[in-house]
């Protein structure tokens, strides 16, 4: 009797499980009734018959990805490159998914290969790496054409890995380096240009606050000597002017021939002091001669300072 008890119960439970269903969300499972097709069940709570209606396929809606193997993939300058990558795919009708393909996820895997070995082919090894985002596109483009019947849907495929031989990479390195020299050469000679100019503009504008300081100088020194000679000449003219208001009171006339006769006097004397050959006038013998003519000069002073 306790063995059959076990058996009911087991039976039991496997009607139960087979009676009542829980689809998860984000999935959708495709129900069979006697091997017929009978419709989708989305998320939620559902009773089967037994024995009659069964679970065919579960399919899961939320993105998926699939890592696509490395290939090796020729260029169309025939250089040998391998080239991984990352497929997105989610499935958007369960019964096509279901029934359109056996296996979805490797049949868009192989047809992903295929697709990037052609994409690659049509371009050249230099062009590979600048135009990742192309080939993604066109990859995807082509991989949704193809699964449409399968009720998949593409969103993108990204490039991994890009691999070249090794002689290529030794290339490249070569080729960056000395792109880098020549960038470094162009930086320095931009460089020493700049201070080159910087100094010239530098020296120019030196030689421009001299030149100005030295304008400045010339015309405060002209102006300087413009004034001293303006106060000299005023002093002269008022000195003048002041010798001949003294002639022409009393007892300047004979001021001033004194004055000329002592001048005339002291610079003879320092003419035969200092010099070794002493030229004198020829008048000089008649020393009243001289007084004579130096009291004609001043006799005519005072007429000068009448008129």
């Amino acid at each position: 009797m306790e063995n059959i008890a076990i058996v009911l119960f087991v039976l039991v439970v496997y009607i139960i499980r087979k009676t009542i269903i829980i689809v998860p969300e984000q999935q959708e499972f495709v129900k069979e009734r006697l091997g017929v097709f009978q419709g989708i069940l989305k998320p939620g709570f559902y009773f089967l018959i037994p024995f009659i209606d069964q679970i065919r396929y579960r399919q899961d809606l939320k993105e998926q990805t699939i890592d696509i193997d490395p290939q090796i993939c020729i260029t169309r300058d025939n250089v040998s490159v391998e080239v991984d990558g990352v497929l997105y795919l989610k499935v958007m009708d369960s019964e096509k998914a279901s029934y359109g393909i056996d296996n979805f996820m490797l049949a868009t895997s192989q047809l992903a290969q295929t697709t990037l070995r052609s994409e690659i082919g049509k371009l050249l090894f230099d062009n590979l790496l600048s135009e990742r985002d192309e080939i993604n596109g066109n990859v995807v483009s082509n991989i949704d054409r193809a699964t449409d019947a399968w009720g998949i849907k593409v969103t993108r495929y990204e490039l991994r890995n890009i691999t070249p031989p090794k002689q290529i990479l030794l290339a490249m390195e070569d080729q960056m380096k000395s792109e880098r020299e020549r960038r470094a050469e162009i930086t320095i000679s931009q460089g020493e240009k700049e201070s080159l100019v910087n100094k010239s503009m530098g020296e120019m504008q030196e030689s421009i606050n001299i030149s100005e300081g030295e304008k400045i100088r010339l015309v405060n020194e002209a102006t300087g000597r413009a004034k001293e000679i303006e106060l000299i000449a005023t002093a002269t003219a008022k000195g003048l002017q002041m010798v001949s208001e003294a002639i022409s009171k009393k007892g300047g006339k004979e001021a001033v021939s004194l004055q000329i006769t002592q001048e005339y006097l002291d610079a003879l004397g320092s003419i035969l002091k200092n010099s070794k050959t002493t030229v004198v006038p020829e008048n000089l013998a008649n020393i009243g001669g001289v007084f004579e003519g130096l009291s004609r000069i001043t006799t005519k002073i005072p007429q000068a300072g009448e008129n």
